[in-house]
């Protein structure tokens, strides 16, 4: 290493990035779920002053991250612990926004992801 550049400087420049095994399980599940939270938001139009004319508004895709959100919730809720309620909180707000966004709701249960949480009214 040249004077220029101390150690400390160079180790000071690579990005703060764990290696996946130190990185909890929970952690992981809680960081992937806020993802599809957020996607699924960004598709319902939520981001936008008006959700009806945001440009990035996808039902369909909202729908399939909505699902996918589902399912990574409910397959692993034993193992969130006090995560668990605040992601449930998120799917089932996101379902309800779904079914006030959708021209024609979907049946009680058969909105996206209801077929694993049970029907969000």
């Amino acid at each position: 290493m040249s004077s220029e550049h101390p150690a400390s400087d160079v180790h000071s420049l690579e990005p703060d990035v764990r290696d996946l095994a130190e990185i909890p399980s929970v952690e992981v599940i809680s960081r992937a779920a806020v993802m599809l939270m957020s996607a699924a938001a960004e598709r319902l139009g939520l981001a936008s002053e008006d959700p009806d004319s945001s440009p990035h508004r996808d039902l369909d895709e909202a729908r399939r991250l909505i699902t996918a959100l589902a399912g990574l919730i409910m397959s692993s809720v034993e193992y969130l612990g006090a995560h668990a309620a605040p992601l449930r909180d998120g799917l089932s707000s996101l379902q309800r926004a779904f079914r006030e966004s959708s021209v024609i709701p979907d049946p009680p249960g058969q909105g996206p992801g209801e077929k694993l949480t049970g029907p969000v009214y």
